[in-house]
């Protein structure tokens, strides 16, 4: 079963902008700046978590695929002899 590239993606940028705006809040900064910083953050973590995850399908894929192809070697096998 594949996984919602984008469902998952919009969770870690959620709680990617959260964490980082609490962090860059407890340090200090200007509300502007913990915004900016979170935002740009969130971003990032919204892309690296779709490439992730769209890799993360891409290698179940194969072995699905991989799986599928063996088996049916092994019934064709079965049923020559």
């Amino acid at each position: 079963m594949l996984l919602n590239v984008r469902s998952i993606a919009i969770s870690v940028a959620v709680t990617a902008f959260f964490g980082l705006s609490l962090i860059s809040w407890f340090s200090g900064l200007a509300p502007f700046t913990c915004c900016k910083r979170a935002l740009v953050g969130a971003a990032g973590a919204y892309m690296a978590a779709s490439l992730t995850i769209r890799a993360i399908n891409a290698i179940l894929t194969n072995a699905i695929i991989t799986s599928q192809v063996s088996q049916r070697e092994q019934d064709n096998g079965e049923h020559q002899e």
